[in-house]
């Protein structure tokens, strides 16, 4: 991940959204990726505390988009079976709210980096 450079902030977003679709949680993509986060943050001189903030906001974005997610909002709107039409109308909200969260992770890593405490 360190040959990302400066983009690393933008798919370290998108690494914490990737873990919460795998996973299902938050919790659980923090703790998949979590201390790689820190690590890669690290050797590039970026706040380990930001790139941690980045995994957990970037996996909020990809909260919608996890199967147990999909199956809950099927239950409840009596669209048993739709499951695939759901995810086929979040999955771009998801992975353009994930963007807008890491392009927002770029800004504070380079042009506000006083901001995310040290």
């Amino acid at each position: 991940l360190t040959r990302t450079g400066w983009a690393f902030p933008f798919f370290g977003t998108l690494l914490g959204w990737l873990g919460v679709a795998l996973t299902g949680t938050d919790a659980g993509s923090n703790a998949l990726f979590g201390n790689l986060q820190k690590v890669t943050a690290e050797q590039l001189g970026l706040s380990p505390i930001l790139m941690a903030s980045a995994n957990s906001s970037g996996g909020v974005m990809g909260k919608m988009i996890d199967a147990q997610s999909i199956v809950v909002s099927a239950t409840a709107t009596q669209q048993v079976g739709r499951e695939a039409a759901i995810f086929k109308a979040v999955f771009r909200h998801s992975i353009v709210l994930a963007s807008i969260v890491g392009l927002i992770v770029v800004l504070y890593a380079f042009a506000l980096p006083w901001i995310v405490p040290r």
